[in-house]
């Protein structure tokens, strides 16, 4: 069994502690991170590292090329080596499963194809902005040079698409559609990048005209490269994208192991979803009966909706809102039910500078100078919000979900190696954490409320109709006979979602074109979450009486992010 043990009560484990002694398997981990670091300044700035802040990664075939080349040296680094602890023995799991993984999805080329409404290159190069600093004349000018490099890395990314479309590998046309749209806003006069220059501030002192000046020409030349992604999306690719939204068994099967960590039989998976949706729904109509006696879930929704205490208007109280309720839970949860060192409990809540729908977390900076941020992209013209529907996103996306997870793992520098702190993110390990980390919330008594804890069971039936969506239409499923008939298509698919997903109109139209473009992903939560559930199931029985709740859970959440057959190996050793 891995004896991982709480940062608080083993000083060998704290972030400032004398470090584990670093072995070979150590050296070749930290070794990759830094080559991944080189190759990706982004990566760099994700974890507020100094050095390469104007800098974007090579985005083309060739620098695709060299980050397999890295991945391909490092598997051979490792193939002779031995574990000499547990925490080597998980690295070396961790390092062939994933650099392994990747290496299989490289060869098929899908990466030149890579292209969708949420996470992508024509997403991710503007995104990095929102995590650069800006409080001085310098780190502006950082910004600065990296808008004039936005260029560059859009020309790559341009030159992988142009080299899949001659594979015959091409987004679907839904996906490049909507990519066209974004980028065509992203380019406008007035847009993104001028309002973002338009705003430059620094804390102490007027920016220097210079600077400005710089930035000015900088959103220009970033304007200027969008849009000419954007022609090349509409003249070339456009054309030659397939109308078809599924991607097929093959293609699945390996992004479902790439979310998961694990290789599950997706027809039983599918199956057991849609059976999990269906005792949701009775959990549901159970409270809703808690709300008013004989209502069905829409009345009880209506009831909710319709509730002023239950209501904020405008994003500053939303914020406010979600930053409250946030430091509530840190401050109760610490040192009670969870290991959280003092560094770690500052998390910032943030409205994204987009407005492309979704909610989402970034990590803290590797020295957490920069905390952990929950980020809410609100969509155009949407100014109301209920609270009984987010409470439990506030803890899934913050504290006992990401932030939790996230800053533990990069806390525990004395302990992991910075591969395993920095650089590896498995979804269904740390989606399926923080949708358990919901329910946990519920049996610790944070949604007694009826109404918050049917806001936890709307997000629950979210992610069971994910699954039972996403495995459906991509692998063209038989739809159960209590959703409809025949095989699944996105139509029928769009249908059963607005059945199932009680969220507004902009956001179930984000959610299913998510769905359609990044296959595995969005199941990879509620399937991460079984999986979660059936490992602490399996060390619960293996432990007998002196099975502890917070012990696994803090020995978990110091193994950093790993596959998640990774983590069932390493917790049952």
């Amino acid at each position: 069994m891995i004896n991982q043990t709480s940062a608080s009560d083993n000083p060998t484990a704290q972030g400032d502690a004398p470090a584990r002694p670093q072995t070979a398997i150590d050296a070749v981990a930290d070794a990759y991170t830094d080559t991944l670091l080189e190759l990706d300044p982004s990566f760099a700035t994700q974890l507020g590292l100094p050095g390469h802040e104007t800098e974007y990664r090579d985005y083309s075939p060739a620098g695709l090329e060299a980050f397999a080349e890295a991945t391909r040296e490092t598997l051979d680094r490792m193939a002779d080596l031995e574990p000499t602890d547990d925490v080597d023995a998980v690295t070396l799991d961790a390092m062939r499963e994933r650099l392994g993984l990747e290496l299989e999805i490289h060869h098929t080329g899908l990466n030149l194809a890579d292209l969708n409404n949420l996470a992508c290159p024509a997403q991710e190069i503007r995104m990095i902005f929102d995590l650069m600093p800006t409080d001085t004349a310098e780190q502006w000018t950082h910004i600065a040079g990296r808008l004039h490099n936005v260029a560059d890395a859009l020309s790559g990314y341009i030159t992988s698409l142009r080299a899949g479309k001659d594979r015959g590998l091409v987004a679907a046309v839904r996906q490049v559609r909507i990519v066209i749209e974004q980028t065509g806003k992203y380019a406008e006069d007035g847009g993104y990048f001028d309002e973002y220059v338009k705003n430059a501030s620094m804390n102490d002192g007027e920016l220097p005209e210079t600077v400005r000046a710089q930035l000015v020409a900088g959103s220009a030349a970033a304007r200027h490269a969008y849009r000419q992604l954007s022609a090349f999306l509409e003249n070339e690719l456009l054309p030659a994208a397939p109308d078809k939204d599924a991607v097929g068994r093959e293609h699945y099967a390996l992004m479902s192991r790439r979310f998961l960590g694990s290789a599950v039989d997706l027809e039983e998976t599918y199956q057991w979803g849609v059976e999990e949706l269906d005792r949701v729904i009775a959990e549901q109509v159970a409270v809703a009966n808690e709300i008013k006696e004989g209502a069905s879930i829409e009345e009880a929704i209506k009831i909710l909706d319709d509730s002023p205490e239950r209501q904020l208007q405008g994003t500053d109280n939303l914020q406010a809102w979600m930053q409250g309720l946030s430091d509530k839970a840190v401050s109760e949860l610490a040192g009670v039910h969870f290991d959280i060192p003092d560094i770690m409990r500052k998390l910032e809540c943030m409205i994204a500078p987009t407005k492309e729908g979704g909610i989402y977390y970034t990590g803290p900076s590797d020295d957490f100078s920069r905390p952990g941020r929950m980020w809410w992209s609100v969509p155009e013209g949407e100014d109301s919000f209920t609270t009984w529907k987010e409470t439990t996103t506030v803890y899934h996306e913050g504290v006992p979900g990401h932030h939790l997870q996230v800053a533990t793992a990069t806390y525990q520098r004395a302990l992991l190696n910075s591969w395993r702190r920095n650089a590896v993110w498995v979804s269904g390990h740390g989606e399926g954490w923080a949708l358990y980390a919901e329910r946990l919330m519920q049996e610790l008594g944070y949604l007694n409320d009826p109404g918050d804890r049917l806001g936890m069971l709307d997000a629950q039936r979210m992610r069971a109709a994910r699954v039972v969506f996403d495995i459906g239409v991509h692998l063209e499923l038989e739809i159960p006979s209590q959703w409809g008939s025949g095989t699944w298509t996105p139509n029928k698919g769009y249908e059963f979602l607005r059945k199932n997903i009680s969220i507004s109109e902009g956001q179930l139209n984000f959610e299913f074109n998510r769905y359609l473009g990044w296959p595995g992903q969005a199941p990879s939560y509620k399937i991460g979450q079984r999986l979660w559930e059936q490992i602490r199931d399996e060390v619960k029985l293996t432990a007998g009486d002196s099975f502890d709740l917070r012990e696994f859970h803090t020995r978990s959440l110091n193994l950093g992010s790993v596959g998640l057959d990774t983590l069932r190996r390493a917790l049952l050793a």
